[in-house]
């Protein structure tokens, strides 16, 4: 009998974000400086990190709690004036969230998210959020960075009961089967509306990075300002969120699969996640060691 071949590390990480999810619910009375209602917040990253980011400046914002913003570390705008600025760094050793860092120290409260605490960023916040059991061995982030949304997003009104629920339908994503015209595909479009975008994002970088897959992301209501044209036979249109009215029928117009479930846009990328490991498995690449790409971007090593 043939021997099943071995779970990559990336699935197995995956796999255990419910599990890490309602434990950052558990988390958050004893993380100290996240963000107050009222202040005017700045979240940064890169990569993941940043895509997260997205996501929770429109969850705070759609909330109530104040005006934020999202940046790339790389982008930020150092000459705005902020209450507090969040930053969300896997490894706290990326060369463009510790510059900011440096440069912010002093004038605005920071807080850093991260799985290792024995890393330059411990000096360079001053308050540290430490997730360190949603660290992960594999270059590709899933679970750390989900983690640390979902400790943020449990930090706003309604967020512990909304992450609780995305955690029982992550659980669900983890196990159920995945689509076979969503594996096939030759194409991934992602889409999502507030905060969902980012999320969107998110799922297409996790294509591109585990399977060196032909990925786009945009804002649901502007998919056909243009991308649409991208849809037809062997192409996915894959909509996190709620969707547009007529989106669907665009899609399927073309030729194209449209996808869409009524999970939180959390678990829902679950299952994308699932999908990059799945296509890249099938493409014979290594999910756990992607193509270019190191666990952190230190510039100059």
């Amino acid at each position: 009998m043939a021997v099943p071949p071995a779970l990559s590390r990336t699935a197995a990480e995956l796999a255990t974000q419910p599990a890490c999810w309602r434990r950052a619910v558990e988390a958050v009375p004893n993380t100290d400086g996240l963000p107050r209602p009222g202040e005017r917040v700045a979240v940064t990253g890169c990569g993941t990190s940043w895509f997260m980011a997205q996501a929770y400046a429109a969850l705070r914002e759609a909330a109530g709690q104040g005006e934020t913003d999202a940046f790339a570390a790389s982008e930020f705008p150092t000459a705005r004036r902020y209450d507090r600025v969040v930053a969300i760094t896997r490894s706290g050793t990326t060369t463009e969230v510790l510059d900011l860092l440096g440069t912010l120290r002093g004038t605005t409260p920071l807080l850093a998210l991260t799985a290792d605490p024995a890393t330059p960023v411990r000096d360079a916040a001053d308050a540290l959020a430490v997730l360190d059991w949603a660290d992960e061995e594999s270059v590709v982030q899933t679970r750390f960075a989900t983690t640390a949304l979902a400790l943020l997003r449990s930090a706003l009104p309604g967020g512990v009961d909304a992450v609780r629920r995305a955690a029982d339908e992550a659980a669900a994503a983890v196990a159920e089967p995945l689509p076979g015209a969503v594996l096939s595909a030759s194409q991934w479009t992602f889409l999502g509306c507030g905060w969902a975008y980012g999320v969107a994002q998110e799922a297409a970088l996790k294509m591109r990075e585990a399977a060196g897959a032909w990925t786009e992301a945009y804002p649901a209501m502007e998919y056909r300002h243009g991308p649409v044209a991208i849809a037809g036979a062997g192409r996915v249109t894959w909509a996190f969120g709620p969707v547009p009215d007529g989106l669907q029928n665009a899609v399927t117009a073309a030729g194209g699969t449209f996808v869409h479930a009524p999970s939180d846009p959390l678990a829902e990328l679950v299952r994308a996640q699932r999908v990059a490991v799945a296509v890249a498995e099938a493409r014979d690449l290594d999910p756990d060691r992607p193509r270019g790409l190191t666990r952190s971007v230190v510039l100059g090593a």
